[in-house]
C-alpha cells in the first residue's frame, strides 16, 4: 500500500499507509516523485498552525511527479505526463475571486496545508492545478518550481526594472531565488545574510552578499548607490532586524516587498516611510503565469536548482529531515523522494 508522511502533533511526524481516493470527474491521480520541505512545513511541524491543520495531515506542496490515472472528463492529460501542482483551490465566488485575485481567495484551500499534500506515494488532485513540465527537466530539479514561482510573483509585485538596485534581506532558499529572479529581470542585487554557509552558496551562484554582523551596511549602500539608497528591498528573514534593514536601505520612493511570514506584529519606522515616500507591498503565493515562468527559469538553468538541493531522503526518513532543517544555517533545501525505489533502498 502507498505510504504517506503525516503530521500528528507538534514535533511529531510518522509514515503510514495512505488511503488515497481514485480520481473523480476533473481529477487526476499522481505519483509524486520529489517533495521539498519549506518554511511553512516547519511552522506546521512546530505546532504553530494547529488551528488550521487537521491531524493526521499529509504535508508538502513543493513537488514534481507523474500522472498515474485520469478521472472522467479530464482532457489534455495522460498517464506518464510529468507535472507539478499549483496547490491552490479557490471558490470563485468571494470578493477577491470576483476581482480577479483567485490566488488570494478569501476562502482559499492551500493544498498541503488545508487539505492533504504531496508527501505521499499517490495523490489525487484537481486537473486544474496541474502545470506541465518539459520532459528534459529532471524531476528532482522540478520540485523547486513552486518556490521559484513564489520568487517570480514577489519580483513582479515589487516591479523590479532593468538597472534598479535591489537588496534581498535573508539568504535562505526563497531569498536566493528572489535574488536570482530579480537579477534575471535586470536588477543589480545584493543579498544580506547572517549564515556563513548560505553566504558562501549565494556567492558561488554569482550573487554579491553582505554580512550584517560584520559589514557596515549603511556605508556599503551609500557607496553602492552614490548615497541614493536602494530602489527595492525584499524582507525575507522574518526577523525584526530584517525589517529594520529592509526599511533603512531604501532610497526616496523605494519599494519594500514583504515576503516573510511574521508570526507577531513588528515595529516599523513609519517616519522613514513618510520622509522618503516609501511604498510597502505584500506578496503572497502566485498565479498560473508565475508558475509557467518558473518552469522556464528552472528548465533553462537561470535557476540552478541542483545547487540549491542540499539533500534527498526517502519518504520513510521524512520525520528526521524535518529535524535536520531546524538547524537552518547549513542546509538550503531538503527533498523527500517518494518513489518506490527510494523506499526499497532505505530498507
Amino acid at each position: 500500500m502507498p505510504l504517506a508522511a503525516r503530521y500528528l502533533s507538534a514535533r511529531t511526524l510518522d509514515t503510514a499507509p495512505a488511503h488515497n481516493t481514485a480520481p473523480g470527474p476533473g481529477e487526476v491521480e499522481l505519483a509524486p516523485a520529489f517533495v521539498g520541505i519549506c518554511g511553512t512545513d516547519l511552522h506546521i511541524f512546530h505546532g504553530d498552525m494547529d488551528a488550521r491543520v487537521t491531524a493526521p495531515a499529509v504535508l508538502g506542496h513543493e513537488m514534481s511527479g507523474r500522472i498515474v490515472r485520469v478521472g472522467p472528463d479530464v482532457e489534455d492529460w495522460a498517464p506518464g505526463d510529468a507535472v507539478t501542482v499549483m496547490p491552490l483551490r479557490w471558490d470563485d465566488t468571494c470578493p477577491a475571486c470576483r476581482n480577479g485575485h483567485q490566488h488570494i481567495c478569501q476562502h482559499l484551500d492551500f493544498i498541503g496545508i488545508d487539505s492533504p499534500g504531496a508527501m505521499q506515494q499517490r495523490w489525487t488532485v484537481p486537473a486544474a492545478t496541474l502545470i506541465r513540465l518539459p520532459d528534459s527537466l529532471p524531476l528532482d530539479r522540478a520540485a523547486l518550481v513552486e518556490p521559484t514561482a513564489v520568487a517570480v510573483h514577489d519580483v513582479a509585485r515589487a516591479q523590479v526594472r532593468q538597472g534598479e538596485r535591489v537588496v534581498v534581506v535573508g539568504g535562505g532558499p526563497v531569498g536566493v531565488l528572489i535574488a536570482l529572479v530579480a537579477q534575471a529581470a535586470g536588477g543589480d542585487v545584493r543579498v544580506v545574510e547572517l549564515s556563513a554557509h548560505r553566504r558562501l552558496l549565494a556567492e558561488e551562484l554569482g550573487l554579491t552578499v553582505w554580512d550584517p554582523a560584520a559589514d557596515d551596511l549603511a556605508a556599503l549602500v551609500r557607496e553602492w548607490t552614490g548615497d541614493a539608497g536602494a530602489d527595492v528591498a525584499f524582507e525575507v528573514s522574518g526577523a525584526q532586524g530584517g525589517v529594520d534593514t529592509a526599511v533603512d536601505v531604501l532610497g526616496v520612493r523605494g519599494r519594500l516587498c514583504l515576503v516573510a511570514i511574521h508570526s507577531r506584529p513588528r515595529e516599523v519606522n513609519l517616519h522613514r516611510f513618510f520622509w522618503r515616500e516609501l511604498t510597502l507591498v505584500g506578496a503572497r503565493l502566485y498565479d498560473r503565469s508565475d508558475f509557467e515562468r518558473a518552469v522556464a527559469l528552472v528548465a533553462d538553468g537561470t535557476i540552478p536548482a541542483d545547487r540549491l538541493i542540499s539533500k534527498v531522503v526517502p519518504l520513510t526518513q521524512a520525520p528526521a529531515a524535518f529535524e535536520a532543517l531546524e538547524g537552518g544555517g547549513d542546509v538550503m533545501k531538503i527533498l523527500v523522494d517518494c518513489t518506490d525505489e527510494a523506499q526499497e533502498a532505505a530498507v
